[in-house]
């Protein structure tokens, strides 16, 4: 386990705004990993980005802004809000919302929801349905019980795929989208919320020769990451 130094610690309260005790606890709970032990803050609910009273005020500044993929054939509109104006103008805060809108075009199968609270119930419980009826078929002798946590697996995993928040970033499979956030709420010290967005793809429902344009805008982010 790496040893946990107090400049360690430092570097997690710097990031995460908790207090230095957590941090310690979260840092050797993680065995001195960094990124660990700021997920173990926000499972636990101690981070104060997630937590402060900050994030209970109503953010209705930040920006609009756009992703076009080269030559046109992707484009994402997405609407990130702060609280200030002053943050909303910072380069952290564009960076952000550039790097996210370059995720939503890049990213195969692309988010459909901002959360999974977004999804109609409907469509929740048609793929729980569907993922029911699959595990009964693979899996036929199972016990129920066994048959339940294969489907909530199941369902957890397609919601994942289609929630943007859940998602892991296209250019840090490290990070999920929504951690991004977090440490962007806890750099500015606002609360930080990505509101909604649109993805248009070129001749989307028409029908057309195939190509697979997400394809190309994953290899520009990969390209740009190095």
């Amino acid at each position: 386990m790496a040893q946990i130094t107090a400049a360690l610690v430092k570097e997690l309260r710097d990031r995460s705004l908790a207090g230095m005790a957590d941090c310690k606890k979260a840092l050797e709970e993680a065995g001195g990993d960094m990124e660990k032990a700021a997920e173990w803050l926000r499972k636990k609910g101690i981070t104060k980005a997630a937590s402060s009273s900050a994030q209970g005020r109503v953010a209705t500044e930040g920006a609009v802004s756009s992703y076009i993929h080269m030559g046109g054939k992707i484009g994402v509109l997405i609407e990130v809000n702060c609280q200030t104006d002053f943050v909303a103008r910072t380069d952290d805060f564009k960076n952000f919302c550039k790097d996210i809108a370059m995720h939503i075009a890049g990213r195969d199968p692309f988010p459909m929801y901002v959360s999974d609270d977004e999804i109609p119930a409907a469509l929740v419980e048609r793929e729980r349905t569907f993922q029911l009826e699959k595990a009964k078929e693979t899996g036929k002798g199972k016990p129920e019980n066994i048959i339940a946590k294969i489907v909530d697996g199941a369902v957890g995993k397609w919601k994942k795929d289609i929630c943007l928040l859940d998602q892991e970033f296209v250019k840090d499979p490290s990070k999920d989208i929504r951690t991004l956030q977090l440490e962007l709420s806890a750099k500015t010290g606002e609360k930080i919320t990505i509101r909604r967005f649109t993805r248009y793809s070129l001749g989307d429902g028409l029908q057309k020769k195939e190509q697979d344009f997400a394809q190309e805008v994953a290899a520009q982010v990969a390209s740009t990451a190095k």
